[in-house]
């Protein structure tokens, strides 16, 4: 396997053009990554309305979910 260290120094040895399409090309699928964590979420997001366990509410109605209703008093 190779080490962070061992990619760096193949990238350097790389010409300034390969080095650009390389990192055009991770940009890319990065984006892609990002892009299919999104939709991930947004599917999981709808299954949730779906079944009815996705809760609505503000910042306030967050925080006393997550901390119950005595911890969440200290937002008073």
């Amino acid at each position: 396997m190779m080490t962070v260290e061992d990619i760096v120094n193949s990238i350097d040895r790389l010409s300034i053009e390969d080095q650009e399409k390389l990192f055009e090309i991770v940009r890319q699928r990065r984006i892609e990554q990002q892009e299919a964590e999104i939709l991930a979420s947004r599917r999981e997001l709808k299954e949730a309305i779906a079944d009815g366990t996705a809760k609505k509410g503000n910042v306030r109605d967050l925080i006393t979910d997550l901390l119950g209703d005595n911890d969440a008093s200290c937002l008073e």
